[in-house]
């Protein structure tokens, strides 16, 4: 679970939060894509396009090749004793560099971003059709949130404790602005919210389905408005990994020559 603490403009952990995404797609991995700003079709649409240089290709190709001549080494035979032996697998059969370079200035093909299967959660498309929930006691954009994640991580074979027939996969999910006034939350419009524990509650149920299942989660949250610093520190507890972008955009810092080949501070 990676907490992101969005910068003042949301700028660069916007830009944090679709890297992980079409990582996601160019593994080959599922996607959950959950937001109550911005809806997820469109967040697709916008994400940058990966630079697939000759390495991959030439990785791509010596992987096919190896698949291809497979048939041509079965009719290899060394020696008798070894021709009922198991067969082991010379490479992997899917491509697992880890890492890969994105260009922000283009985005990614059509083609590519529907190779991946990938499910949506749009806030107001969903309470409109459900009624008015507490549901684990936290507010009903959280709780309707949950239970589409859980409905997801079981129906498609996510779920590590049971036994799965059909070959295993990772699901990565992002979460956006979560904690903002959009998801129907309050920590951020006063240092005394009238429910300060939705957010914690919603991020303990949560890493109990991540630990069970096979299952990443990126969630961006608009630290710089919940003022109530309590808060704050149960939720960065709760995570397992916590990244504060800082933004030089619009301060001091932006003009001043100390910081003039930078565009901000990333904090771990």
């Amino acid at each position: 679970l990676v907490f992101t603490e969005e910068d003042k403009y949301g700028l660069y952990s916007n830009l944090l939060f679709k890297y992980f995404l079409a990582e996601g797609i160019v593994c080959g991995h599922e996607l959950f894509v959950a937001s109550a700003k911005e809806h997820p079709d469109n967040i697709l649409k916008e994400l940058p396009a990966p630079l697939l240089d000759d390495a991959h290709g030439k990785e791509l190709g010596d992987e096919a090749a190896a698949l291809k001549s497979e048939d041509f080494q079965d009719s290899m035979k060394i020696a008798w004793r070894y021709q009922n032996l198991p067969k082991m697998e010379a490479s992997p059969t899917t491509y697992t560099k880890f890492g890969h370079y994105y260009d922000i200035s283009k985005k990614m093909s059509p083609e590519l971003c529907q190779s991946v299967k990938w499910h949506s959660f749009y806030l107001h498309e969903e309470l409109p059709f459900e009624p008015k929930m507490k549901t684990w006691n936290m507010n009903s954009g959280y709780a309707r949130l949950l239970q589409s994640i859980q409905r997801i991580i079981s129906q498609e074979g996510f779920d590590g404790s049971d036994p799965q027939k059909k070959q295993r996969n990772v699901l990565r999910i992002g979460i956006q602005s979560l904690g903002s006034v959009l998801w129907g939350d309050d920590v951020c419009c006063s240092d005394a919210p009238e429910d300060p524990h939705s957010l914690t509650k919603f991020l303990y149920v949560l890493r109990g389905l991540l630990r069970k299942s096979l299952s990443a989660c990126i969630i961006t949250v608009p630290a710089h408005l919940i003022q109530n610093k309590a808060i704050m520190e149960r939720v960065t507890n709760l995570s397992d990994s916590v990244v504060g972008l800082e933004s030089f955009i619009g301060s001091e810092r932006e003009t001043n020559p100390l910081y003039k080949d930078y565009h901000g501070k990333f904090h771990l």
